[in-house]
């Protein structure tokens, strides 16, 4: 049947493809029409067919298979993790935790206080109730200077008699990292104790203590592939500095674990998991670890806190949806969806239970946990997991050869490179090259800052809203919302588009947006925005209307009212002889434009 099915569609090469597509464009470019260029430079094309995974190698292995581009074991079994910030009562933190566990959880985390020494006491409060063989633990905010956790935490376990076999456990020590952040060479005294502590766990195969944070890397403001790429320079790293201290070079391989961000490019994502596995295989195996379980990633995702918002915070719920499918689709250990309202508070048992309930839903309704790779084949896929691993190693051998994390030129050129990488991501958000949906796009300006935001932590506005929330916490701080009238009229079709445009595009600013469907003349319009009392009115029509009668509005209006033409005419110059200075289009960068306003209206 399917045979006689395909006879009646003849295959069409893709030269034939390529001439149908070249004439629809009718002599338009066809890379800056079809080919998309991600913030990282990667190309991704319109399409790709069967003959584009012929020079990818590894697409005939099957999970579990190095270089595990198709996972690390027969099974997508991820655990479902929830973080708990460790401060107040120790008592309470437990039962949020029993809570937590008797609802879904199945990996508790634990964000530990870096000046504060925990003891094994601490520990039996925090985990009474806990049956450590069924949850897996972690520990953040641990530092080599303050080691003791880990005593505290092995002689809780060897109090409780669990076998050493059942003990899964993940601690976030990373000396390079906090040397990264201070800015410092790393202290060998604390690389010492590292390998001490690695040491230490020797009979409990299940704890990993050395952790890459490539999630600080993605919050500050990097692309998927730098996160990539700097995430495994640095477990080369540990990989390197452990073993010439004279550690086994498979004991080094198992004690490294990543903990990874996960952003909003769906399949970009989907790839960069896929890439990471096959990358840190080639890491290890060249580094002398030859046993496949020593080549094996070990992967935590957290959805990522760079992209939330605090105005319209629902709208993060979606983003954690998505960003979740993308990691249990790829395929990771352990994934964690932070709390909608993470940016105002740690969390509440609403927001909690939400943030769990999504990663429930995929495994108990959707099913995800049933199917290992199903991106395994897709030409789309497949292209861009490629794509991902070739260019984050050309940026990882570029910070090798200057020195890598250990030097001060590889950490300056890491901190430049992000750096550079946050300005080119706010700078398209704030031209909108980029979109956040309620923040600089579809906007609700009827809605206030959420409470707490204006008093919230100085780490709470390092976020790509954050600029666009000042700027509407600016506007809420005046004493009256200033209103924009839409002075509609002409040509419907137009002056309906640029009205929908106007008021989002002043929504961002949280202005109060006065709408009209269509003024039966240029006059009435404009005795409707005088009676109206706005400070801004918007003339929305089309170019050819906009001669006549914008120098009339204009003149009608007087200097006290901010007019401003909604496009870009041809004949924009002749209008500001006119005395008419303010247009927006698509061209105006929306942040820049609107903070321009605030301040002519003296806000």
């Amino acid at each position: 049947m399917t045979e006689k099915l395909f006879k009646d569609f003849p295959p069409v090469s893709t030269q034939q493809w390529e001439a149908q597509i070249q004439k629809d464009l009718k002599g338009a470019d066809y890379e800056k029409k079809l080919v998309w260029r991600t913030s990282e430079g990667i190309k991704v094309r319109p399409y790709y067919r069967d003959e584009d995974l012929k020079e990818i190698p590894y697409l005939d292995t099957v999970p579990g298979q190095e270089p595990f581009l198709r996972g690390t074991g027969p099974e997508n079994n991820w655990l479902i993790r929830q973080g708990f910030t460790v401060n107040g009562s120790l008592e309470q933190i437990n039962a949020r935790v029993l809570k937590a566990l008797n609802r879904g959880v199945e990996s508790i985390g634990f964000r530990l206080d870096k000046e504060k020494d925990y003891s094994e006491k601490d520990l039996a409060v925090i985990l009474a109730g806990v049956y450590l063989p069924a949850v897996e633990i972690s520990f953040e905010g641990v530092t080599c200077k303050r080691p003791q956790i880990v005593e505290a935490f092995l002689n809780y376990i060897r109090s409780e008699g669990t076998d050493p076999l059942q003990v899964r456990a993940r601690f976030e020590f990373n000396p390079l990292s906090e040397a990264y952040s201070g800015g410092q060479n790393p202290s060998g005294v604390e690389l010492d104790v590292l390998k001490k502590i690695i040491e230490d766990c020797r009979e409990y195969p299940h704890i990993r203590v050395t952790c890459v944070r490539g999630y600080d890397f993605r919050n500050s403001g990097s692309g998927i592939v730098q996160e990539l790429a700097f995430s495994m320079a640095m477990g080369s790293e540990y990989l390197r500095i452990l073993t010439d201290k004279g550690m086994n070079p498979s004991m080094a391989a198992r004690s490294i674990h990543f903990h990874t961000g996960i952003g909003s490019h769906y399949f970009l994502e989907i790839a960069k998991f896929r890439a990471a596995r096959v990358f840190w295989s080639r890491i290890v195996r060249k580094q002398a670890a030859q046993d496949r379980e020593d080549q094996k990633i070990r992967m935590h995702a957290t959805t990522n806190f760079w992209n939330q918002t605090a105005y319209d915070m629902y709208v993060n719920l979606l983003r954690g949806t998505t960003q979740a499918m993308s990691a249990a689709i790829a395929g990771v250990d352990s994934l964690e969806v932070i709390p909608f309202d993470r940016v105002i508070r740690d969390g509440n048992d609403f927001s909690d239970r939400l943030a769990r309930n999504i990663q429930i839903i995929l495994k108990e309704e959707a099913h995800f946990d049933r199917v290992t790779d199903p991106a395994a084949g897709s030409y789309y896929v497949e292209n861009l997991t490629q794509s991902i691993l070739a260019e984050s190693e050309k940026i990882y051998h570029q910070l090798l050869e200057k020195g890598g994390f250990s030097s001060k030129t590889g950490r300056e050129w890491v901190v430049e490179t992000i750096r550079d990488a946050r300005e080119r991501s706010l700078k398209n958000l704030a031209s909108r090259k980029e979109t956040l949906v309620g923040i600089n796009q579809y906007p609700d300006s009827t809605v206030k800052a959420p409470e707490g935001l204006s008093e919230a932590a100085e780490e709470k506005w390092m976020r790509a809203a954050a600029p666009f929330e000042k700027l509407r916490l600016q506007t809420e701080k005046a004493s009256e919302t200033p209103q924009v009238f839409l002075l509609t009229f002409g040509n419907l079709a137009m002056c309906r588009a640029r009205a929908q445009f106007s008021a989002n595009f002043f929504g961002v600013a949280g202005f109060r947006i006065t709408d009209n469907n269509r003024f039966a003349s240029v006059e009435e319009g404009i005795q409707a925005a005088v009676r109206s009392g706005a400070r801004i009115v918007v003339a929305c029509s089309s170019d050819e209307e906009y001669g006549d009668a914008v120098p009339q509005i204009a003149r009608a209006l007087g200097k006290d009212i901010i007019l401003t033409v909604a496009g870009d005419p041809v004949y924009k110059e002749e209008l500001i002889k006119e005395g008419v200075t303010h247009f927006i289009s698509l061209k105006s960068n929306v942040l820049e434009t609107l903070l321009q306003y605030q301040k002519e209206l003296e806000l």
